[in-house]
């Protein structure tokens, strides 16, 4: 079976800046990829290629160029090289989609409970960088609607503006009723971030992500070996794409968890390989979407739901745009529906 491949661009109009340690977003710029194959003439499958900018390791000035040059190569291919596509991440996790799109005819793409309707996907809710008040409203909000699990974006304010956000929410809210997460983006400098985990357990934090910034294995296998809370590594995992360098991060540095994105980690088969590394070491992992649009979104809760998960996973993140594209998905309380 030949396929034929075009890319579109579109850009995603946040309905709130999105604020990060690396940033605020206002805009996010995707490329909806259009599969299609004479197997079957009536369809195309439709995936999304969504890298983040200062984030993504395949992103560059000319990564628009790069992707258009991958779809033109790919032309008219009956077999698709996929570990050629490896330093390409996002565009690997199009590809896998729309795939699947294109093959099953739906964007349900595997019968389990979840893409029947029958059952949710539990995730964290996510409170983003802001002032104090405003990341207060945002906590005050998601604990209205009753979720079980929040993740906070942490590294931006004062931080001990950030320590009374925390402190807020264990007045009304113990460890056994609430799972509170953290996530630093690599934001604390290595003489302070002891000291900022030590006060931070004050708060039975279940988990921070990425404390501090990447590539420094050994400060962060002290960090994982000693920290009174539990060490998740995300950005750590960037730009590794084989797995030999998979095995090397998680021997040297042996975290607790690992939080896992099909656009920056490998698509669905680099994260699968991830998973299966991490499990044979009695490393924990969640998955989570990168900003991406229901079409990104859908395809990764549709995979999770194949996945035997027993942490509240981070695929929330689709709710966030004016003109997402239209998919039967909903948030409801702490968990994420598919509506057939």
């Amino acid at each position: 079976m030949a396929y034929s491949l075009s890319l579109h661009p579109y850009t995603l109009l946040f309905k709130k800046p999105a604020g990060t340690s690396r940033g605020v977003y206002h805009t996010r710029k995707v490329w909806y990829l259009h599969l299609s194959s004479s197997d079957y003439p009536a369809r195309v499958g439709i995936g999304e290629c969504a890298p983040l900018p200062n984030l993504s390791d395949e992103f560059s000035p000319t990564f628009e160029q790069e992707i258009y040059a991958l779809a033109r190569s790919l032309e008219g291919t009956e077999v698709i090289d996929w570990s050629s596509l490896r330093s390409y991440p996002s565009f690997l996790f199009a590809l896998e989609t729309a795939l699947l799109h294109l093959e099953t005819g739906g964007f349900d793409f595997w019968d389990t409970p979840f893409a029947r309707s029958e059952k949710g996907i539990t995730i964290n809710a996510l409170v983003w960088m802001g002032d104090y008040d405003d990341m207060l409203r945002q906590i005050e909000q998601k604990l209205s609607l009753g979720v079980q699990c929040i993740k906070l974006k942490i590294g931006a304010i004062d931080f001990n503006e950030e320590l009374a956000l925390l402190r807020h929410v264990r007045r009304h809210f113990s460890a056994q009723e609430l799972s509170l997460r953290v996530d630093a983006n690599g934001a604390f400098a290595p003489k302070v971030v002891e000291e900022r985990l030590n006060r931070l357990s004050e708060y039975e934090i279940h988990s921070i992500e990425q404390p501090i910034s990447t590539r420094k294995y050994a400060l962060m296998r002290c960090l994982s070996d000693s920290s009174p809370i539990p060490i998740a590594l995300d950005e750590e995992l960037i730009g590794l794409h084989t797995f030999s360098q998979k095995i090397e991060l998680l021997e040297e540095v042996c975290p607790q968890f690992i939080v896992l994105k099909p656009s920056l980690h490998g698509g669905l088969r680099g994260c699968s390989e991830w998973i299966q590394e991490a499990e044979k070491r009695n490393i924990g992992w969640w998955i989570t979407s990168a900003l991406e649009s229901n079409i990104g979104l859908n395809a990764i809760a549709q995979w999770c739901a194949t996945l035997s998960t027993t942490l509240p996973q981070g695929l929330g993140t689709g709710q966030l745009f004016i003109n997402n594209i239209a998919l039967p998905l909903r948030i409801e309380g702490d968990k994420l529906w598919y509506n057939r």
